[in-house]
């Protein structure tokens, strides 16, 4: 039953649109009990769950408005007195902004690893919890290196250190709780939208042209391998998704 996604909590963050959103929506058509939308988008958010308890019925989605590096304990609190038992954590919410370090770092990995502490100590077997699932955004700059995007790299290379340490099979034999990575390659997003190197202009014009022969695909893709990954991987463990093609380890 771990691996079903039918009649799970599941909660998102930067859940309101885009890859996030996709992933809601593939949660609920594989049977899950309720998707909870986390996001700073108060707007969006609200948007994304009418749209979803339209499609799939009244209160199977729920937004909380969020930012993840700020409102962890409040936003928790108010899950798990709803919820005593979260199945799923998505660790979606994510920046691509090579200007803004710090705050790349506390979304990107700090804020990761905070969400995934405090849920994990709610999911943990050794103290009563039912176990879990961890999925984390990741990307193929988790594992792969070119000149561009330094900073974003770094922070994804994180990622991929935690989630493969913090779901070792030690840690999971020992507390239930599975931690895996999706590392996504490009994908049509409003975060890759224009992105803009802090360099000098002949990397920006090296990366524009990298992108001419790279192979895309729509968020749909990335939530079909989420979705893949929560019902057949093991802990621990990190899976690319690059180009619609199907999901490969790395």
């Amino acid at each position: 039953m771990e691996r079903n996604p039918a009649n799970k909590v599941v909660v998102i963050t930067g859940g309101a649109q885009g890859i996030g959103y996709s992933i809601a929506d593939k949660f609920l058509g594989k049977g899950a009990r309720v998707v909870i939308l986390v996001d700073i988008d108060e707007k969006q958010g609200p948007a994304s769950v009418e749209t979803l308890n339209s499609k799939y019925g009244v209160n199977k989605a729920e937004f909380y408005k969020c930012d993840v590096t700020s409102d962890l304990e409040v936003v928790a609190n108010k899950i798990f007195s709803k919820y005593s038992n979260v199945d799923v954590l998505v660790n979606n919410a994510g920046i691509l902004n090579e200007y803004k370090l710090k705050q790349t770092v506390a979304i990107n990995v700090t804020a990761l690893m905070e969400w995934s502490f405090r849920f994990f100590e709610q999911m943990r077997k050794d103290k009563g919890g039912k176990g879990g699932t961890m999925i984390n955004l990741a990307s193929i700059y988790g594992f792969r290196v070119d000149p561009f995007l330094p900073i974003y790299q770094a922070s994804k290379f994180a990622v991929m250190g935690f989630t493969k340490s913090f779901g070792h099979s030690y840690r999971y034999q020992k507390y239930g709780v599975r931690s895996v990575a999706v590392c996504p390659g490009f994908t049509e997003t409003m975060l890759t939208t224009n992105v803009k190197m802090n360099d000098d202009p002949s990397v920006q014009e090296g990366f524009d042209d990298m992108l001419k022969t790279t192979p895309w695909q729509q968020v749909e893709a990335v939530s079909n391998a989420v979705v893949e990954v929560f019902e057949k991987v093991d802990s621990g463990t990190a899976w690319l998704i690059e180009g619609s093609k199907p999901i490969t380890q790395v």
